[in-house]
């Protein structure tokens, strides 16, 4: 099946952009990219409140150990109630046991401080200092001073005669946490600098995953595009059997059906069209035969009874009428095989639509308003065709005055000339503007075809036949209502043939042998 030169709305550029913006590929990456950066972020959290929590864990638990064991070897020596000198030295013999941290020593109304330049009251807290009064265990509390963490540590020290009464006496240590804080912070640096990576990798995974997902689903894009093209032999290729190769086996078989379809409705409309042009050249013999009976009747029928002479004109009407049916069947016949061909010359078209109504015996009952010198490279028999068609239409189905304009006029898609064919009559009942060039399409469905009336209604073909020839010139014709009423029908023709329809000079087989045009009686 030949293919279609059609190109889908937006063009590849804009499917392209549209693939960027809000494509599978974007969701996908943009998904794995996400699940990538919460989870390299939730690990980072929990990493750093872990090691934060061991790190600082470790570091309480040392500083209560080491007070809690040297201040039970120095207090075995020291004495109760205490001197502000002694319980300097309690307090200088604790730090030096505990690595130099600063200690704090508190009885009573006496304060000792092992080192005496330290700023303590900032650091230790009056909860803190009321807990160990009343306690009777070591204590702890992280403390924030001038922007710096430290961890306070305090106890009671009780008496070592087995009741655990306190002594009145207690201590306090100060450990700089910021060797703990840069440890952690360092941990956290270098865990928030494995989140790029982390990200980057799985960007290109999910590139990688993107390209085997949607790389079937191009394929049936590919292929269902070439499928709305006309090509109904695209295929794609079924591997695996996972979902996406179920959907291809299911297009393929779709496209197989339709396939079948198509081939089966072509094959039966290559016979219907080989039907209706066997028939209507099997039926011209003897119509000539019944055309020359009628003839020699309706010459006698002034010699006849009254009611012979009827029925011999109404005899030779139906024949022509007949004859003329056969002859526009033969002509649609022609079109759907594409046998035919324009035999174009340059032609004065003004001259060739006065020549059409003159042949008719129409040029006093039509007004005419033709630009003179108006020349196009056209069929001077089909151009007749139409001509006759949308007059004989407008004088039959319309009302007078019929006007006929030609004019030139320039667009944006080059020179065209304009026939405009105009009645004054009912115009076209709604809805007929588009069907009323339907093969066998009769607008007036009502009106009842007179058997001797030659002005009755026609075949239904004449405007199917002049759009036909109207389109093989490259043109088309236009049916609507005229401003003042009435029906207008509107036939366009380019100046120049910009088409690649092949011209032949030479009198082809459909070319007629007498002087009625085809379809003239349409509508």
């Amino acid at each position: 099946m030949s293919r279609r030169s059609g190109r889908s709305r937006g063009g590849p550029r804009g499917r392209f952009v549209g693939g960027l913006v809000g494509g599978l590929r974007t969701r996908l990456v943009v998904a794995f990219v996400v699940v990538a950066l919460l989870s390299a972020v939730t690990s980072t959290a929990l990493a750093y409140r872990d090691a934060r929590t061991a790190v600082l864990q470790r570091t309480q638990n040392a500083a209560v150990d080491d007070l809690r064991e040297r201040v039970t070897a120095v207090a075995a020596d020291f004495d109760v109630p205490p001197d502000q000198r002694s319980l300097s030295r309690f307090a200088a013999k604790v730090s030096d046991g505990i690595g130099g941290r600063i200690v704090v020593a508190r009885y009573q109304d006496l304060v000792a401080v092992s080192d005496s330049l330290a700023d303590t009251e900032g650091r230790i807290g009056t909860g803190l200092r009321t807990a160990v009064r009343t306690g009777s265990e070591a204590l702890f509390q992280r403390v924030t001073w001038r922007g710096e963490p430290y961890l306070v540590v305090g106890m009671p020290v009780t008496y070592a005669d087995g009741d655990h009464r306190t002594s009145g006496l207690e201590v306090f240590s100060i450990t700089d946490l910021r060797a703990e804080r840069d440890d952690t912070a360092a941990l956290l640096d270098s865990v928030r600098s494995g989140v790029v990576p982390v990200v980057l990798l799985a960007a290109v995974l999910a590139l990688l995953a993107a390209r085997t997902v949607l790389r079937p689903v191009r394929e049936l894009g590919r292929a269902t595009r070439e499928l709305a093209a006309g090509d109904l032999g695209s295929r794609v290729a079924v591997t695996g059997h996972d979902e996406l190769a179920e959907l291809a086996r299911t297009f393929n078989d779709t496209a197989d059906a339709l396939q079948a379809s198509d081939a089966e409705l072509r094959e039966q409309e290559a016979k219907a069209r080989r039907f209706v042009a066997d028939v209507s050249h099997e039926l011209r013999t003897p119509l000539a035969a019944m055309t020359m009976v009628a003839t020699v009747l309706e010459e006698d029928a002034d010699q006849l009874p009254p009611d012979a002479a009827r029925a011999a004109r109404t005899v030779g009407a139906e024949t022509a009428r007949l004859s003329r049916l056969v002859e526009d069947l033969m002509e649609i016949s022609r079109f759907d095989a594409g046998a035919v061909r324009l035999n174009a010359a340059e032609t004065d078209l003004a001259e060739a639509v006065r020549a059409s109504l003159a042949l008719r015996g129409w040029t006093d009952r039509v007004r005419t308003d033709l630009a003179e010198g108006v020349r196009a490279r056209v069929d001077r028999r089909r151009v007749d065709v139409i001509v006759a068609n949308l007059v004989g239409n407008a004088l039959r189905h319309g009302a007078p005055p019929v006007t006929v304009t030609l004019r030139t006029s320039v667009a944006a898609d080059g020179a065209w000339v304009t026939l405009e064919v105009a009645d004054h009559g009912p115009g076209l009942p709604p809805g007929a503007g588009d069907r009323v060039f339907d093969r066998f399409y009769k607008a007036d469905a009502a009106r009842t075809r007179g058997a001797a009336d030659d002005s009755g209604q026609g075949s239904g073909l004449g405007t199917a036949i002049a759009l036909e020839n109207a389109r093989l010139h490259g043109g088309t014709i236009d049916a609507g209502a005229g401003p003042e009423g009435g029906a207008v029908f509107t036939l366009r023709l380019p100046l120049r043939r910009t088409d690649d329809r092949p011209t032949d000079d030479r009198p082809t087989d459909d070319r007629r042998t007498d002087d009625r045009p085809t379809g003239e009686d349409s509508e």
